[in-house]
């Protein structure tokens, strides 16, 4: 493990100790749920949940549907459902580009065997993606640029682990099959931002691969393969495409080079910031992206504590072999959770951030702008936040429901 564990406020830090709005999602049967997913569309806010709607007659889940919620952006009150995935949804977001539609779409994968494109106008499925009914559970997947082609990676099954193509015009018939790329789960899958046909691949197995999704022969297909050693539970690219981020089940995050050389490794855990009033430790990542502020530098890396806080780090010189430079800790965000975060999305059209937890709860948060308003003009808090005082005491995790055993594998985020 390599890295500078110096966490530093940076001269921007804001905290913002309640939400905007919040609401808490339910299912029929059980009456609570994980938010697992998130996605924005207009209008709305699509919410993956890990419970399902109805359970058979001898209470088992093995038959039941979990539906997608889209939620209102200015109320966060439920407005639809989607139907959704029997046995489990997995993954879903939203895809700018789909031949024939025009417009930004929901799709989303499941263990039923399908990845769906939803028109939630209509309330039903528009495209759905099968394996000539072959029962393939799906994990992860992604659309090209051009919307021609949709790649979506499965569970292990036997021996078997495979990442399926599809022109989403032929729906019922995968253009090609590649099995041999990864042995185990594939739990990411992502079209290169800049070099079209490029496909990124991570999985429980260890291997980060890039291959030329264009290829038919799998041999020829691989162009690059790194192993970092540990079971990768998320992993995406830069921006411009330059360089990928990986993180493991072990809450252990990585840097790679295009060529998928590893740059850096570091436990996210570390980085630690007790000055004056001012404390936070890190418990878990919650997710990274591309950054959208000149502020952060290249990679916006969120992070979590135990309490159901969130918090921005950022660390200029994770795509370079030195590691002189500190983490700095941006933004935080304040008792609007009880548990773990399972998912968050930044909802870049409102200036929002939006969260959602093993609570049950989504929340939207004001996006904490240097300039101290957030969307929509919120005041923010200038004061300093101690996220682990002694008076704010650790909130009980919620236990596992049984049917969330499941999806815990799914997700690939065990909290320990």
């Amino acid at each position: 493990m390599v890295g500078n564990a110096v966490l530093l406020a940076s001269s921007h830090l804001n905290t913002a100790s309640s939400p905007i709005r919040s609401n808490t999602i339910s299912t029929i049967s059980t009456g609570e749920a994980y938010v697992l997913h998130l996605a924005s569309l207009d209008g709305n806010y699509a919410v993956m949940s890990s419970g399902p709607s109805s359970s058979n007659s001898s209470g088992t889940n093995e038959n039941a549907t979990c539906p997608i919620y889209l939620y209102s952006k200015q109320t966060l009150q439920r407005e639809y459902t989607l139907p959704g995935h029997e046995i489990s949804s997995t993954f879903m977001r939203v895809v700018d580009s789909m031949p024939g539609l025009g417009r930004s779409v929901l799709v989303s994968s499941g263990k039923d065997g399908s990845v769906k494109v939803w028109d939630e106008r209509s309330g039903g499925c528009g495209i759905k993606m099968t394996d000539l009914g072959k029962s393939r559970a799906f994990l992860s997947f992604d659309v090209s640029l051009d919307g021609y082609t949709l790649a979506a990676g499965t569970e292990l099954q036997g021996e078997d682990a495979s990442v399926l193509y599809w022109d989403p015009r032929q729906p019922t018939t995968p253009l090609r099959t590649h099995s041999s790329t990864h042995s185990d789960d594939i739990t990411a899958v992502h079209f290169s931002p800049s070099r079209p046909g490029v496909l990124l691949t991570a999985s429980s197995d260890g291997l980060i691969s890039l291959s030329n999704s264009d290829e038919v022969d799998e041999d020829e297909a691989v162009i690059n393969v790194g192993n970092w050693g540990c079971s990768i539970s998320q992993a995406g690219w830069l921006s411009n495409g330059s360089h990928i981020w990986c993180a493991s089940d072990m809450e252990t995050f990585s840097t790679w080079s295009e060529e998928l050389d590893l740059i850096q490794s570091h436990d996210i855990r570390a980085p630690c910031l007790h000055s004056g009033a001012r404390t936070w430790v890190t418990d878990y990542l919650i997710t990274a992206s591309p950054s959208s502020s000149s502020i952060t530098g290249d990679l916006d890396i969120f992070v979590g504590s135990n309490e159901g806080d969130v918090a921005l780090l950022s660390n200029s010189s994770l795509m370079f072999s030195q590691t002189s430079a500190e983490w700095s800790l941006h933004k935080l965000w304040s008792t609007g959770h009880e548990g773990i975060v399972r998912s968050l999305l930044w909802d870049a059209q409102d200036q929002v951030l939006v969260t959602g937890g093993e609570d049950g709860k989504i929340c939207v948060w004001p996006g904490l702008s240097p300039g101290g308003l957030g969307g929509r003009g919120v005041l923010l808090e200038d004061d300093p936040m101690d996220v682990d005082s002694s008076h704010n005491t650790k909130r009980a995790r919620t236990g596992d429901m049984d049917w969330d055993a499941e999806n815990r594998k799914n997700d690939k985020r065990s909290r320990r």
